[in-house]
């Protein structure tokens, strides 16, 4: 095996410049080697005997690149190199201005070519950034702390904005202060090369295979950390990392499991491959293993994939040793070999290096011609290699529509520049990764030649002119009209075709008459020509009619302008009846100008009708025109209108036409109205009316009013007619409504309705009710409301009223018994009588028994509470057909009338009692009889009053400054329940009574904060919904509060019960619902412990049903219905159940439909 290939000790590794923005793993899939990317080197001879370097095709040195890139777009000040002492720190800085950029710009910080820094952020390295608002630049720190030798090399610094992005090289030199070099172990070359991957902690090569600069110093002995690890426990390896330096201990430990894998015996291979090689790009490497057996067979794979013999793999066999060569070694070969000899393998890893790429033929000065194609030519070292231009400084990106692209021929790189101008002078220069070169580019212009000049040119209005001219070279130049520049429109066109330059003017104008100038752009050279317009003279009647007419409003001002053209300005003449017309007259003259001719006749008048003749002459030719004049004047005013029909908001009017249309015929009519008392006229018409009938609407019923008419023409409005006769809109009122069946009996029929939904302004004077016999008439079914009309002669009608009647109610008499008849009902007012309105079917004359119905109001459905004294007046109303038989009881006792008044009508009954007294209360029976139907219905009365006082009040104890007392509830509790207890104090002395506790609830309480040595006495009042008692309890003795303290004793109390079965303190009511309509049923339940409460509808529990909603809250139990029907009426019960026993109460709820 060659040795490797031994460089000057001096030599140093050219930086490579800024790359693509890529990530590393991108880096090392395109093939560069970690040793061309790490800008660190090892000293000569310090490479372990386990290293190999593969052959290199070049013994040339690299030179190291001397300046940072110049091209700044971003940087306002980059980071310069420095050096820096071991163990000593420095800063580096980098200013970005911020004016133009929306956000803070990305920057990063790379060791070499991919080592980013922001994962080495620590203790050593500290990376900071600052925001200086008043001159808006950001400030990028790297600070280096506590540097080591290793730290040597070259660093790069990138910012990014958007779609912007520069970088700048700098170098860091670290020199030893106490003269000695540490030698390459694994303290340099455990580093983690990528925090987060999976091959973070492996054994970082490319700080091994690099050379860096060194000097001849005083060697140390040599310690050999693999040894000391290999022979220490494992106990021992973290101390052994921390007194030699080493950060990435889990690198370590895996690298020193696989060595003493590789230590072990191998029975197949007596020799292994070294664990990495090393070969430039283009170079030749050898791989060789040793068997100990040489019949073993052996295989080669490269990352997994055996490989075959060819021209770039050459395997040889020399006795027991197994070779490979790589020839001619490109980028894709840096990867894992390994090869296998019967069950065993050992692997290693091959690096690729590319050399820089070198230019060997320098770019050269270069002179021009505008317009001509340019190419700027170099050669590199190495074919297609990368390779960037640059144009004063900024890279040259070529576009799919630039001038410039790059053309590559293997070693050759070619910039072309089609169609140069002089803005490609410039300074261009071309860089690769190993060097650069520049050159200049000057573009000069062509000298000029006039092919073809420009030449004056005479046309006439509206044609085309065209300047023509042609020079010797393809250049823009600009055209001028009087010394001012001519802007291109849709008229003017400018058209530049190679070397003929052109201005086109469409339909010449007398303004296009001037001096042209076309003046090449980059020369001082300009064609003149000059441009004459002529015209013969021309009449333009375009706004008159066809028949050239013009019409004149006797009295107006008239001042016809013609417009007229000619170059140079005709001379005008007008003349009537072969009369010139001067231009000095009085009342009618003319007015003439250079581009227009005016006839002026002051205050028109009917005579000056006629045909009037217009002259142009000039010397171009002659023109001549006649023109029409027409006096016209408004019609005369129709005579008065007359209105023939009225109605409630209408009347119909005609007219005749005025007896002269004014010499124009009649365009329409506009009619007015107003008011008879007004003096206010109102339009009724925006559009012209063209018949002479009009009908005008929305007239007030019952008021006055006049019309008028105008006339008009194509002149105007004619003066208003006289007004008409004075009318008075009136109209009948509409049927009346809702005629229904009140009652019937043998010998009558009650009917009743309602008024009509729209009276008038005539008013309601009465009604008139019509009755005829079935048979009499024939009936049909009319589409209106679905009712009955009836087809009768007017004398089958019998007249029910002899006199109107204002009431909506009548009852037809003298009917004979089973007799079927139609009816029907007028509303009459002063317009006459209106439609009539048909009852829908006959009525049988039989009187109609109707069960008995009570309807108790919903505030009499719960028990009825009044104070004495109060007066009780309650309505029940009922139904039921004839007249119902009405009973009242109390507690199933005839009630006395002395005492409680009782007054019935047909469809109600009156309970009334002028004082309550509390022999008042009780259950009141209602019993409604129809024949043999009969209807019952109850009321709980409840007359209240306040209670009397509580019967004894004693002092159970006196200790301290506290007073124990108790008492008995009052005999009479005013018939309601006591709510609570008011107790009052006053001392002996004084005897002014002071309120201690009001609304107490217990029968027993302790007076405390008394004085010590007052006596005092004590009262009770009792309390109810009416109030206080009158009078109060007191107790009979006194209590003294002594002064002296005694031994209080603690009365033992029994634990009181609260535990009780349920009770419904308010029962559930019979209720009424309407269909559709939610409907809620109440009640009110205490119980201890609390109580289950569950529904029922007919005695069958309500569960989980939507229909029904269940609340409980603070033992009000409610039950919603959600829009109940007719068939959720029933009997309805809660239930409540604890330990202590149930109870359950029920109510009935009926659900009424309402008809629609």
């Amino acid at each position: 095996m060659p040795e490797p290939t031994k460089k000057e000790e001096n030599e140093v590794l050219a930086p490579a410049p800024a790359p693509p923005r890529e990530e590393p793993n991108k880096e090392k899939q395109a093939g560069t080697s970690p040793a061309k990317d790490e800008e660190e080197a090892s000293p000569p001879g310090a490479l372990p005997p386990e290293w190999s370097v593969g052959e290199s095709p070049s013994g040339e040195d690299q030179d190291k690149q001397t300046a940072n890139n110049q091209l700044s777009t971003l940087f306002v000040e980059k980071p310069q190199g420095g050096t820096v002492k071991v163990g000593g720190n420095i800063t580096f800085i980098a200013k970005v201005k911020a004016e133009d950029l929306l956000r803070k710009p990305t920057i990063k910080w790379f060791k070499g070519k991919w080592m980013d820094l922001a994962s080495k952020a620590g203790k050593h390295l500290q990376l900071k950034e600052t925001f200086e608002r008043h001159s808006r630049v950001y400030t990028f720190e790297m600070q280096i702390i506590q540097a080591k030798e290793n730290y040597a090399g070259n660093y790069r610094c990138e910012v990014t904005y958007k779609d912007k992005f520069d970088s700048c090289s700098f170098d860091l030199e670290v020199h030893e202060s106490t003269g000695t070099t540490p030698n390459i172990d694994i303290r340099s070359a455990f580093k983690r090369s990528g925090e987060g991957q999976e091959d973070a902690g492996e054994l970082d090569f490319s700080g091994l295979l690099k050379r860096r600069e060194v000097k001849q110093q005083e060697e140390e002995p040599e310690i050999d950390v693999w040894e000391l690890l290999k022979n220490a426990k494992p106990s021992e390896y973290e101390k052994i990392a921390f007194q030699y330096g080493i950060t990435d201990l889990r690198g370590m430990l895996k690298r020193l499991k696989r060595m003493r894998r590789v230590e072990k015996k191998s029975a197949a291979f007596a020799k292994i491959l070294d664990p990495a090689y090393q070969v430039d790009k283009g170079g030749r490497v050898r791989f060789a293993v040793e068997l100990a057996d040489p019949k073993l067979e052996v295989k080669w794979y490269k990352n997994g994939q055996e490989i075959r013999p060819s021209t770039k793999y050459i395997f040889e066999h020399k006795g027991c040793e197994r070779i490979m060569f790589i020839n001619n070694c490109v980028l894709t070969d840096d990867s894992e070999y390994y090869v296998t000899a019967g069950d065993e393998k050992c692997s290693t890893e091959l690096f690729v290096r590319e050399p820089p790429v070198i230019v060997t033929k320098q770019l050269e000065d270069t002179k021009a011609y505008c317009g001509d194609r340019v190419e700027l030519e170099c050669e590199v070292s190495e074919d297609d290699a990368h390779v960037k231009w640059f144009k004063n400084g900024e890279e040259i990106i070529p576009g799919p529509r630039s001038r410039h692209y790059i053309k590559v021929e293997g070693k050759k790189h070619i910039l072309v520049i089609e169609e140069a101008t002089k803005a490609d002078t410039a300074e261009y220069s071309v860089m690769t990764t190993g060097g650069q070169s520049s050159a200049k580019l000057t573009i000069d212009l062509k000298p000029l030649k006039i092919l073809t000049p420009l030449t004056d040119q005479t046309v006439n209005l509206g044609k085309e002119i065209c300047l023509k001219c042609e020079i010797s070279e393809n250049l823009s130049g600009k055209w001028t009209k009087n010394g001012l520049p001519i802007q291109e429109t849709d008229r003017l066109k400018i058209v530049h075709r190679g070397r003929i330059h052109k201005l086109v003017i469409a339909n010449a104008l007398v303004e296009d008459e001037g001096d042209y100038v076309f003046a090449p752009d980059a020369y001082s050279v300009t064609l003149p020509a000059k441009v004459h317009v002529i015209d013969p003279p021309k009449i333009v009647l375009d706004g008159l009619d066809a028949d050239n007419t013009v019409t004149v409003i006797a009295g107006n001002k008239l001042r016809l302008e013609i417009p007229i053209s000619g170059e140079p300005p005709p001379k005008a003449v007008w003349s009537r009846a072969d009369k010139a017309i001067m231009e000095g007259g009085s009342r009618i003259r003319t007015e003439n100008y250079p581009d227009s001719t005016t006839l002026v006749i002051d205050v028109a008048e009917k005579d000056d009708s006629g045909v009037y003749h217009i002259n142009l002459k000039n010397e171009a030719g002659e023109a001549h025109a006649a023109i029409t004049i027409k006096v016209v004047d408004v019609p005369d005013p129709p005579v008065a209108p007359n209105v023939t029909h009225v109605g409630d908001e209408w009347c119909i009017m005609n007219w005749d036409p005025p007896l002269y249309d004014g010499g124009s015929p009649i365009l329409g009519y506009f009619i007015e109205r107003k008011k008879k008392q007004s003096s206010r006229w109102m339009r009724l018409n925006f559009d012209l009316c063209k018949e002479t009938t009009f009908e005008p609407k929305n007239m007030i019923e019952g008021v006055a009013y006049e019309v008028r008419i105008f006339a008009v023409n194509a002149v105007g409005l004619s003066k208003p007619s006289m007004p008409s006769k004075p009318f008075v809109p009136l109209a009948v009122t509409s049927p009346p409504t809702l005629l229904a069946v009140d009652s019937v009996t043998d010998t009558t029929v009650t009917m009743k309705w309602r008024p009509p939904d729209q009276i008038g302004a005539a008013g309601l004077d009465g009604y008139v009710l019509e009755y005829c016999f079935e048979g009499s008439t024939s009936a049909k079914q009319s589409g209106e409301n679905g009712e009955a009309a009836y087809d009768l002669p007017a004398d089958n009608w019998i007249v029910a009223n002899t006199e109107l009647i204002e009431k909506t109610k009548f009852t037809i008499t003298g009917l004979p018994t089973d007799a079927r008849i139609f009816v029907r009902v007028k509303a009459v007012n002063a317009a006459g009588a209106s439609e009539p309105k048909y009852y829908s079917q006959p009525i049988l004359v039989k009187e109609i028994v109707e069960a008995p119905k009570i309807r108790i109001p919903r505030h009499l459905k719960q028990t009825y509470i009044r104070r004495v004294g109060e007066a009780i007046n309650l309505v029940i109303p009922f139904q039921g057909k004839p007249r119902p038989e009405v009973t009242w009881k109390k507690d199933g006792a005839p009630i006395d009338k002395n005492q409680i008044n009782i007054r019935n009508s047909e469809t109600d009954t009156i309970i009334f009692i002028r004082k309550a007294e509390r022999s008042h209360s009780g259950k009141y029976d209602l019993q409604v009889k129809v024949e043999k139907y009969v209807e019952t219905a109850s009321i709980d009365i409840q007359v209240v009053d306040r209670p009397g006082p509580p019967q004894v009040v004693k002092i159970d104890d006196v200790w301290g400054e506290n007073v124990a007392l108790s008492w008995t509830p009052p005999k009479d509790d005013g018939n309601t329940a006591i709510t609570g207890y008011t107790i009052q104090k006053a001392d002996k002395k004084s005897m002014e009574w002071f309120t201690v506790i009001e609304h107490y609830h217990r029968t027993s309480a302790t007076i405390t904060e008394l004085v010590i040595g007052n006596e005092y006495y004590f009262r009770v009042f009792a309390e109810n919904m009416c109030g206080l008692s009158e009078d109060a309890t007191m107790t009979k003795e006194s209590a003294v509060i002594a002064k002296d303290g005694k031994i209080y004793k603690n009365p033992v109390y029994e634990d009181f019960n609260f535990t009780e079965a349920p009770m419904f303190t308010q029962p559930l009511v019979n209720t009424y619902a309407i269909a559709g309509y939610n409907a809620t049923l109440n009640c009110s339940v205490r119980g201890n412990p609390k109580p289950k409460i569950t529904w029922m509808k007919n005695k069958v529990a309500i569960v989980d049903d939507p229909r029904y909603r269940m609340f409980s809250n603070q033992g009000v139990c409610t039950l919603e219905i959600r829009k109940p029907s007719p068939y959720d009426g029933g009997t309805y019960s809660c239930k409540a159940v604890n330990d202590l026993g149930a109870m359950e109460i029920e109510c009935k709820l009926e659900v009424k439909v309402v008809a629609q």
